[in-house]
């Protein structure tokens, strides 16, 4: 049984605790192959903020392109990050736009890894 904290110590939060559920029940040698893919491919919230500060300053919509929501970043880019206000939201709530990309990636590399 892999513990999420030694392979991915930088986790924190809701993530660390989905990403420990995930990892329970891997043995040292998956969770080892687990951990060097996510980490690869999983975005830091902090990205997340910075580009969607990016696109309140300039370019609307960077930070939706960037967690692979090329529709709503094209939405966002037409509109002016819908007038700045869905912007703001997502300046806001960027743990959760953070958490959704890498939940999603989690279950990628799930899928890749069986």
């Amino acid at each position: 049984m892999a513990r999420m904290i030694d392979f991915l110590p930088e986790l924190e939060g809701d993530e660390g605790a989905y990403i420990a559920k995930l990892m329970s029940s891997m043995n040292d040698e998956k969770a080892q192959r687990f951990a060097r893919v996510y980490r690869a491919r999983r975005k830091e919230p902090q990205i997340i903020l910075f580009t969607a500060l990016v696109g309140f300053f300039g370019i609307a919509g960077v930070h939706r392109f960037v967690i692979g929501q090329v529709g709503m970043g094209i939405l966002y880019l037409l509109t002016g990050g819908l007038c700045a206000i869905g912007t703001i939201v997502d300046i806001i709530n960027y743990k959760s736009l953070a958490f959704e990309y890498n939940r999603g990636v989690a279950q990628d590399v799930m899928t890749l890894l069986d």
